[in-house]
């Protein structure tokens, strides 16, 4: 590789975090609306105003992030993700990762319990935001947040970053997919930030083994609806 098509790599790549971390920002932003409708509680029509500006907000931005990743695997796809048929092994599998994020919740539970780790912040944020505004809070933890999350730390990451089909870009794929959701819910590098790393891992694994995000978006959602009840 000469010089000159390096600098070209360079710049795709950086080109690339740009755009990544603006699909970022526009569900950060899309869903803030829906928080932030929770503080005028005192104001009924001023924070059903804000609340339907949320929503709509939020459709905006799922459609937009969902036609840019099928736009992608439409231009370059090698690991042939898309819509696999359900079968009976499929799911017994779901289950097992399943359960396997319950024992990493469980695992997380007991230390915070220990004062081994101190209370996520993240969780403290999620917990105002449904005493504020409980039914939508939680429609939107559990029905909307996995699928924004599941298209952009897996499908839309991995097709910008890791897209060879080759065991070194799977690991490397499934190893920072992991890491920047746990950073995106715990940025102190903490125990926190290895437990959601932990939970993140396991969905990379989910979409990469599968090839169809509709199966980590599935397991994400058994996992908030868990956290929810």
């Amino acid at each position: 590789m000469n010089f000159t098509e390096i600098l070209k790599y360079l710049g795709t790549k950086i080109f690339q975090i740009i755009k990544w971390i603006l699909f970022l920002i526009v569900y950060l932003t899309a869903s803030s609306m829906i928080t932030l409708s929770g503080a005028f509680g005192n104001k009924v029509s001023l924070a059903q105003e804000v609340l339907g500006m949320g929503l709509i907000a939020c459709a905006v931005a799922l459609a937009f992030i969902d036609w840019r990743y099928h736009t992608q695997l439409q231009t370059n796809n090698p690991r042939h993700f898309g819509k696999n048929k359900v079968n009976v092994q499929k799911i017994l599998l779901i289950f097992g990762l399943y359960i396997l994020m319950n024992v990493i919740q469980i695992t997380w539970s007991i230390l915070i319990s220990k004062n081994i780790i101190s209370f996520p912040t993240n969780q403290t944020d999620v917990e105002q935001a449904a005493m504020q505004l409980p039914i939508w809070s939680n429609l939107f933890a559990v029905f909307i947040a996995p699928i924004f999350e599941e298209l952009i730390f897996r499908g839309i990451f991995m097709n910008y970053f890791f897209n060879k089909n080759n065991h070194f870009n799977n690991f490397m794929a499934i190893l920072f997919s992991g890491v920047l959701f746990g950073l995106a819910h715990e940025p102190k590098p903490d125990l926190n930030l290895l437990m959601y790393s932990a939970l993140g891992w396991v969905l990379a694994f989910t979409y990469m083994h599968f090839k169809d995000i509709r199966y980590n978006i599935f397991l994400h959602f058994l996992n908030n609806l868990a956290s929810v009840l």
